[in-house]
Parts: structure tokens; sequence; C-alpha cells
């Protein structure tokens, strides 16, 4: 029972990181489709762009950290 207790925690825990790949990639899209559409603002696009992009990957690396927590402590 405890192994398929660390087994769903360790899913859990993981499927930050295949959420946060597709919300990167969704906000990757949105912002070509802004620039597409107003190339003179691509710079604050693309300044607002990346800080969403590092706080995503910080909540995908926070979920990785805790999975190897999970798995290395059994």
């Amino acid at each position: 029972m405890v192994i398929i207790m660390d087994t769903i925690g360790i899913s859990l825990a993981l499927l930050s990181c295949a959420t946060a790949a597709i919300a990167m990639g969704f906000a990757t899209g949105k912002a070509l489709d802004a620039v597409a559409r107003q190339p003179e603002s691509s710079g604050k696009i693309n300044s607002i762009l990346l800080l969403g992009l590092a706080l995503t990957e910080s909540a995908a690396i926070y979920g990785f950290v805790i999975a190897l927590i999970l798995i290395f402590t059994r």
C-alpha cells in the first residue's frame, strides 16, 4: 500500500512538469500571435513572455525536485 501511495505522489509531482511544458508552449504561441499583430511592441511582449516562462519553469523544477525527494527517501 505504501508503494502505491508513493507512486501516486511521484506521479502528481511530475504532473506539474508536464503541465508546465504545455503552458509554456501555449504562452509562446500566444506571444507569437501578439507579435504578429503588433510588431512594434515585440520588446515588451518578449520581456513579459520571458518572465512568465521563468516562473512556469520554476514550478516545473519544484515538482521535479519533490519527485526526486520522494523517490530517494523511500
